[in-house]
């Protein structure tokens, strides 16, 4: 397959498919992966692969290790290449069209109970500029169970503190606007007149949050932030921020939220996305039971 191929589909998946970047990385690197097997094999992707080489390339993905959710994505962007050529008219038929993705065991999210996500949210320091700002992060990702990337991509206009939401741009470059909460509001009108005009030194910039360098704050960097804070809490759990997303779903959901309200919310495209808390919901009350009815 000759590598303009490859660049036509990377640049469908941006223009004509709007995905995020990480989604098309996701993509171009699985997509890259089958092109270098069939390299090995000395097999032509344009005189279309037989689904056995798919097998093939699947079974080779399981001896090297991978998990069966990675090569069921490896799957969906071959499949997904084979069906842009066959728009592009490059070949006729999709050989990946007719594999079954893997089985895959349904997992249930990690969440926090209300009693650590306490624990979590009072362990930075009030005092300091970077605690004010960690503890705003914090707050903002329960209260909106936004993701992580578009938390640290938020630009100040994106905040809008007197109708109390807050506009995100999630996978796609779909818009949605989500309710902040009193306890978010609160302290991100102590951040932004206290502690961001600390961190910025008199520099200027559309992000939100930022490090002490007045530059936007990394993936990487808030990972290590909030697994720190979970250990100073005492807190026995994996903490990572998509934990309080799952968490923020969770809450919503056990107190009473109807489902498309928190789908609307988590930006998911599907609701059986969201159904995934339901279970987590649904485990918890099977405990409660056990515990506590007289014949449980």
């Amino acid at each position: 397959m000759k590598d303009s191929f490859l660049d036509r589909f990377i640049h469908y998946l941006i223009v004509e498919r709007g995905l995020s970047k990480n989604t098309i990385e996701a993509y171009g690197h699985d997509v890259t992966r089958f092109l270098n097997f069939l390299r090995e094999k000395k097999i032509d992707p344009i005189e279309e692969p037989s689904r056995l080489d798919l097998r093939t390339f699947l079974h080779d993905l399981k001896k090297k290790g991978l998990s069966t959710r990675s090569i069921a994505r490896n799957l969906i962007s071959v499949r997904m290449f084979f069906r842009f050529l066959q728009q592009e008219g490059v070949i006729e038929l999709n050989p990946a069209e007719v594999l079954e993705l893997p089985k895959m065991a349904k997992t249930l999210p990690e969440v926090l109970s209300l009693e650590e996500v306490e624990r979590l949210l009072a362990q930075p320091d009030p005092k300091t500029p970077l605690g004010v700002r960690d503890r705003t992060m914090l707050e903002m990702l329960y209260a909106t169970g936004m993701r992580v990337s578009e938390l640290i991509h938020l630009s100040t206009h994106q905040i809008q503190l007197e109708g109390g939401y807050v506009l995100l741009r999630g996978k796609g470059s779909k818009e949605r606007i989500v309710p902040l909460g009193g306890e978010a509001i609160h302290w991100l009108k102590k951040y932004l007149t206290e502690s961001r005009p600390l961190l910025l030194k008199g520099r200027e910039t559309p992000f939100l949050f930022t490090n002490r360098s007045g530059r936007p704050m990394s993936r990487q960097q808030f990972w290590k932030s909030i697994k720190a804070y979970g250990r100073r809490g005492g807190i026995q759990k994996r903490i990572t921020p998509h934990v309080l997303r799952h968490s923020f779903a969770s809450h919503l959901l056990e107190r009473g939220a109807d489902l498309r309200s928190v789908q609307m919310m988590l930006g998911h495209v599907d609701i059986s996305t969201t159904q995934i808390y339901t279970h987590v919901t649904g485990e918890r009350l099977k405990k409660v039971h056990q515990r506590y009815h007289p014949r449980g």
